[in-house]
């Protein structure tokens, strides 16, 4: 079969005026569509950064670090895709510039290109094709995401790929959607299309002209308004498309679909299909608008600043809350201002979250905000090192262990109780060298997580250097932590809980990676019907004092 004559559809979005439009969500909500239509749709993410990957960024820079079943640490927006359409993402659909470079160095150490100059392009760029039409294989439609904003440098390689790739596979087989920003300027109350027009044109200086323009914007777009954005940017009417703001972002396919850019885009392709099924997300959507009850969840930790940092965890828990049909009101604490202040926002809530992190700042703050939700009785859930602290928390002041610690925290502690794997040890590189990717998983059976589950082996996505340290598990399941999830070779503890507390449960995985809008994980169910349940019953906290974090 020739490349031209392959059935698979290319669709890129590339964006334009400024970051941050939400690219990401776009391409995985034109995927939810495509996937309604009856198609076969995986998604591709290509990043301009030298990076390899980004497991070794700061959280404040880069945001949240996703990882797949196959131990890729990648960007946030793979968390993204897979919560829009039913395809895994795995390490091919993450591209970056530093992985690209790394792969054509090597193949020019080992002599693979014959003497020749090495270059930009045609090296480069067909190292980049080569991975997009690996990510594509098997599927009826890739959407490929160019990360970055058009004029950026480091994103031109990529541009010029995707470009060539038109050339490559057939007008018919490649289509291009370009987000840009039409502001609202409000002393003209007027909306502004230059912005556009100039995106468009830089973007048409680079070989690219668009096929479909996605206008994010505040409001929606009048027909006169199309027009004239269509005329000045050389596209049909019916290809500008609003992208407006959305107060739930499941809403986003909703919002396109009447807009007509699955239809514009099936027409432009020439794809024959089904009529979209689109019943499911209206549902979410219509239990998102008028939730039958709210919770409010403390999420305590230290990257509390930067939202993006804990995107998959907070969809989790959004993902809960429509699983309960109640609303999720999300309190972020910072760790460091617990230690300082007290326990602050952390009172009243209706369940406690401590996340996952690296590092010993801020970790006194997360074993008070444990301690409290442990003797008040408040629904908590510790994930990865979330679970670390309430190991250390129960370890501290239910078994007695004074200076109990992580050696992550504390080197020289005299009770390691969460200590570095075996593994891990002695290792100098940092990137990509921790226990990552899915790994099986046995629950006890009667335990509150084989409940949650109803079943007894599970897999889940890790990314951690440290764990449980074995030689106190009789002292602490003996002061009554269940260690209720454990590797199946039975080395590694994956789950506690404490079985006489309304919900107790702390996971060394990380089971926001596999939760979805449409299939909510089990844990963030029981979670927040947990905490409904604590709010319904209209429990009252008991006094503490002033419970402040130990300073070390």
């Amino acid at each position: 079969m020739s490349a031209k004559s392959s059935k698979t559809k290319f669709i890129f979005v590339t964006g334009g005026v400024v970051s941050s439009l939400g690219k990401g969500l776009a391409s995985a909500s034109l995927g939810a569509l495509l996937e309604s239509r009856g198609l076969k749709v995986t998604l591709l993410k290509m990043d301009p950064y030298i990076n390899v990957d980004p497991g070794t960024m700061n959280p404040f820079q880069h945001g949240e670090v996703f990882v797949t079943d196959d131990g890729a640490e990648t960007d946030l927006d793979l968390g993204h895709y897979e919560r829009y359409v039913s395809a895994t993402m795995t390490r091919k659909n993450n591209i970056t510039t530093g992985r690209v470079y790394q792969t054509v160095i090597e193949n020019e150490r080992r002599g693979d290109y014959l003497g020749g100059t090495v270059q930009v392009i045609p090296h480069i760029t067909d190292e980049i094709k080569a991975r997009i039409l690996v990510a594509a294989e098997g599927y009826d439609v890739l959407i490929g995401e160019v990360g970055g904003t058009v004029g950026d440098i480091e994103s031109l390689p990529f541009l010029e790929a995707v470009r060539q790739l038109r050339a490559d596979r057939g007008r018919d087989n490649v289509l291009y959607i370009h987000l840009t920003l039409v502001p609202y300027i409000s002393t003209a109350h007027e909306l502004k299309t230059k912005p556009t027009q100039h995106s468009v044109k830089e973007l048409t200086g680079l070989g690219i002209q668009p096929d479909v323009l996605l206008c994010r914007t505040d409001r929606m777009l009048d027909k006169k308004l199309k027009a004239k954005i269509a005329l000045f940017c050389n596209v049909e009417d019916n290809a500008v498309i609003t992208a407006k703001d959305v107060s739930c972002i499941y809403e986003l396919p909703l919002v396109f679909h009447e807009e007509g850019l699955d239809e514009r885009i099936v027409e432009r392709l020439n794809i024959w299909t089904r009529t979209p099924d689109l019943e499911r997300w209206e549902r979410i959507v219509a239990i998102a608008k008028s939730p039958k009850d709210r919770v409010r969840i403390a999420v305590v930790g230290k990257y509390v600043d930067v939202v993006d940092s804990y995107k998959s965890l907070n969809e989790g828990l959004a993902h809960g809350g429509l699983a309960n049909e109640c609303a999720v009101d999300l309190d972020y604490v910072d760790s460091e201002a617990v230690e300082q202040h007290g326990l602050g926002a952390i009172r009243g809530a209706d369940g406690v979250l401590v996340p996952m992190g690296f590092g010993p700042r801020g970790t006194e703050g997360k074993i008070a905000a444990v301690r409290y939700a442990r003797e008040q009785r408040v629904p908590f859930f510790g994930i990865c090192f979330g679970m670390q602290m309430a190991v250390i928390e129960f370890a501290r002041h239910v078994c007695g262990l004074g200076g109990a610690n992580s050696t992550e925290v504390d080197p020289a502690t005299p009770h390691p109780v969460i200590d570095i794997m075996t593994a891990q040890k002695g290792l100098t590189q940092k990137g990509g060298t921790m226990r990552l990717g899915a790994y099986p998983c046995l629950l006890a059976e009667g335990s509150v997580a084989a409940k949650m589950y109803g079943k007894k082996k599970i897999s889940e996505r890790h990314r951690h250097r440290y764990e449980f340290n074995n030689s106190y598990r009789a002292q602490i399941e003996g002061a009554g932590m269940r260690l209720s999830g454990v590797s199946p070779d039975g080395t590694l503890v994956e789950v506690v809980e404490i079985g006489d507390h309304p919900w107790f449960i702390g996971c060394q995985f990380h089971p926001e990676f596999k939760s979805r809008p449409l299939e909510c994980h089990p844990l963030f169910r029981g979670f927040i019907r947990a905490a409904l349940q604590r709010r319904t019953a209209g429990h009252e906290t008991l006094p503490l004092g002033d419970l402040r974090a130990a300073r070390r």
